[in-house]
């Protein structure tokens, strides 16, 4: 709820609605919340209780810096490591984030968070995978905040995406990074430019 933008940046997380909303109880609520304070979704108000954490520019910007650095790196342990499983699996991901693209499916974003760490996942480096799976989440929360105005004029990602799958299996770890990189860039380059106009969130 918070990386979609049900729970809106600096809005105060409180116990028993979250309670009611989840058809849950209080204590897995507490605990849910404390582990998401670890990934910087959540943060905590002293003694008064949480709250989803705040957006900004200057945060985006740091979230999309860190995960250009590490998914860089663990991009090209990923093919240094890569296998015929690992190629297989790159190409199925992407191909089902392309169907789910075409037919509107709602799985397309969980599809496209899948389809971005299987290329990473040959990387042998579980820490780095787990901060690049964090960083993901906290870069697409800034997406779905920003909703129908992003609009990629003049861009093909369906293109860069398969840029990048090609660039990859094909063992080419320079354009393969270099493609990756672009293609966040191009993104972040659009979302700052929302973030300079009015604070998302």
């Amino acid at each position: 709820m918070i990386v979609v933008g049900e729970l809106l940046p600096g809005e105060k997380l409180k116990i028993e609605g979250l309670r009611k909303k989840l058809a849950t109880g209080a204590s897995p609520i507490r605990e849910a919340l404390s582990l998401l304070t670890s990934d910087n979704l959540v943060e905590r108000i002293d003694q008064r209780g949480f709250r989803a954490s705040p957006t900004s520019r200057n945060n985006f910007e740091e979230i999309l810096a860190l995960r250009c650095e590490l998914e860089d790196m663990a991009l090209r342990q990923s093919i240094a490591g890569q296998t015929l499983e690992w190629e297989e699996s790159v190409v199925l991901s992407h191909h089902r984030m392309i169907r789910a693209h075409k037919t509107g499916d709602e799985a397309f974003e969980d599809l496209h968070k899948a389809f971005h760490m299987a290329l990473l996942a040959s990387c042998d480096a579980p820490i780095l995978l787990k901060f690049c799976s964090q960083l993901y989440d906290l870069n697409i929360r800034y997406r779905y905040l920003a909703g129908s105005a992003l609009n990629y004029k003049r861009r093909d990602v369906s293109k860069e995406h398969e840029g990048i799958m090609n660039a990859a299996i094909s063992g080419d770890a320079d354009l393969a990074s270099e493609q990756l990189l672009n293609h966040y860039r191009k993104t972040g380059a659009f979302l700052v430019g929302l973030l300079g106009e009015a604070e998302l969130g």
